[in-house]
């Protein structure tokens, strides 16, 4: 896998947040920045899953309901 320069501006006091985030957990900025870029990716490609799979028909009965609507008893 390649990588690329990704340049970004931004103001002082976002930068100096993103600087406290990335210390708290022991990271560079740079390293903070991209782990939140994948995460935030990832979340959004799990979303759109899950948007499809209910345009799809969802998965099925996974909780029976009785016949008043309420979730079936188990036992």
């Amino acid at each position: 896998m390649g990588s690329r320069v990704l340049s970004l501006r931004l103001d002082d006091e976002l930068l100096e947040r993103i600087r406290q985030h990335a210390a708290k957990r022991g990271m560079s900025v740079q390293d903070y920045v991209v782990r939140t870029l994948v995460r935030e990716d990832f979340d959004e490609r799990f979303q759109s899953s899950i948007d499809a799979t209910e345009r799809l028909g969802g998965w099925g009965d996974t909780a029976p309901e009785a016949a008043d609507g309420s979730p079936a008893a188990h036992g």
